[in-house]
């Protein structure tokens, strides 16, 4: 889906200009993603860290730690400019977010393995409540 930009010329005529998604332009620029959805509230989930992890000859090296935005987005894990193959986790810190809103929550924070052998686009969103998650391959 392309959003429209409506451009006017000096004439006074205007034209529609496609131009990509904000999305789209993610999608091209990054190779990883995440989304997390409350499914307690029904809602994103903004403002929870979550820690890219690389496995580096049996141990775990630190990449990145983005924080979700408004939407419970994170769009901007691994830039698209070298090979990422390799095995990887997110590591959702989700005791803060649940602390916030009162709630006391069982799991501290979520951990999702998982391992990247092409150059396509990775999407890792999970559904989270105080009392479980799940997590799926997305697009």
């Amino acid at each position: 889906m392309r959003k429209q930009t409506l451009l006017s010329i000096a004439l006074g005529s205007t034209i529609a200009i496609a131009t990509p998604a904000l999305a789209d332009l993610d999608k091209n620029a990054y190779q990883l993603s995440s989304h997390v959805l409350d499914i307690s509230t029904g809602k994103p989930a903004p403002n929870i860290n979550i820690k890219l992890m690389v496995q580096d000859n049996g141990n775990w090296k630190l990449l990145d730690t983005k924080t979700t935005d408004e939407g419970g987005r994170v769009n901007d894990f691994l830039p698209n400019n070298s090979d990422h193959d390799g095995v990887y986790k997110l590591i959702f810190e989700t005791t803060p977010y649940f602390s916030k809103q009162g709630v006391d929550s069982f799991y501290p924070y979520v951990e999702v393995n998982f391992k990247i052998n092409d150059d396509n686009h990775y999407h890792v969103p999970i559904t989270l409540s105080p009392y479980g998650y799940s997590t799926y391959k997305g697009s």
